[in-house]
């Protein structure tokens, strides 16, 4: 029950701002475009410009990301950390390590924040409101990187939602100078529809004005609209993922792992007391931790269908640990109960008759 639960895919939490441009996304909420938005040629230079205001300034969660769906990879991610902003991508040399780099204070104060990130083939740039916060010169995006499904609010590949407001979202084939940065963060503060026409270069622009229904139209290519599905989703979910893919340095990586023993002692404690009871207890505790790995797979494959459960190799394996702790947790304070392993007769005890 703990490991499947809920059992369904909740609705898409998201909702239309009904005082300003935005849209509004919660627990159980993401959205994503119709399409693949292309790199067109292999350029260098590109921006990502993003309009948003999260609901806590202290708060986590996957803002946006991209996904290749015929390579499986997320070639970028842009995840809230507290107040700053986390980037990550592949590495160029081992498409399943990844790069990633933290710039804090994005978020200093409740309100809305135009987040600007510039790249070139030398450095990657980020803007908040207009100001350069930092300049990274060993991390270096591509136009490529920016293209693929686009998913808002959530990870591609994980539940791992953000919840705020987007109010407004651009990609762009170039790099934008520092005084065009200024100038756009003063088009999307001022005007409730910022001019399309000026903003040359650019393949994807979301202004979040439609107000009601659920689709965001791309202004520059229809096809590459936003949808909002009815129910929360996992663009593709992970299978199984591998333990050292699952890691995350931290106090709740580390709780989750103690939870997850825990709470198989009691299986493998109570199943090795009854496999032993029986009259061919031979081999226990073999069978106790076999039928605790098995339980937790098959979780762990269910888990793979609910959006909001992740699915990986860690917990059958820190869930068979913890069947086999209950096993000798047994065997070492129960250990003349089931002698031999046999069960429990009358000729083997050494209760004497009462007369009557």
């Amino acid at each position: 029950m703990v490991g499947l639960w809920p059992f369904h895919s909740p609705k898409n939490d998201v909702k239309w701002s009904s005082q300003s441009n935005g849209l509004f996304l919660g627990k159980h909420g993401s959205v994503v475009s119709a399409g693949l938005i292309k790199s067109g040629m292999p350029q260098e230079n590109c921006t990502l410009e993003i309009w948003l205001e999260p609901r806590r300034i202290e708060s986590k969660g996957t803002v946006i990301g991209f996904y290749w769906p015929e390579a499986r990879i997320v070639p970028f991610a842009m995840r809230q950390y507290q107040n700053g902003l986390v980037l990550e991508r592949p590495t160029k040399n081992d498409a399943k390590g990844t790069a990633a780099v933290y710039v804090d204070k994005v978020f200093s104060h409740q309100g809305p924040v135009l987040v600007t990130i510039t790249a070139n083939r030398e450095s990657t740039s980020i803007y908040a409101d207009g100001v350069l916060l930092r300049k990274f010169m060993d991390f270096r995006l591509s136009r490529q990187d920016l293209s693929g499904r686009l998913v808002l609010g959530n990870s591609p590949v994980s539940p791992n939602t953000w919840l705020g407001q987007f109010r407004g979202l651009a990609i762009y084939d170039r790099e934008l100078t520092s005084d065009e940065v200024s100038q756009h963060l003063t088009d999307w503060t001022n005007s409730e529809h910022p001019d399309v026409a000026r903003n040359h270069g650019a393949a994807a622009f979301y202004s979040f004005n439609e107000g009601q229904g659920n689709v965001i139209h791309n202004q520059v290519k229809l096809a590459t609209d936003l949808i909002i599905p009815e129910r929360f989703f996992v663009l593709h979910e992970q299978f199984l993922e591998r333990p050292w893919d699952e890691y995350r340095p931290g106090w709740r990586y580390w709780k989750n792992i103690g939870v997850n023993i825990v709470g198989f002692i009691p299986l493998g404690f109570f199943f090795c007391a009854h496999f032993s009871s029986l009259r061919n207890g031979n081999g226990a505790a073999a069978k106790t931790i076999a039928l605790g790995f098995m339980v937790s797979l098959t979780v762990e494959v269910l888990q793979a269908f609910l959006p909001t459960r992740d699915s990986g190799m860690t917990d059958v394996l820190t869930n068979t640990m913890g069947t086999a702790i209950g096993v000798v947790v047994f065997r070492y304070n129960c250990p003349s109960i089931f002698p031999a392993g046999r069960e429990l007769r009358v000729e083997d005890s050494n209760i004497l008759a009462v007369p009557s």
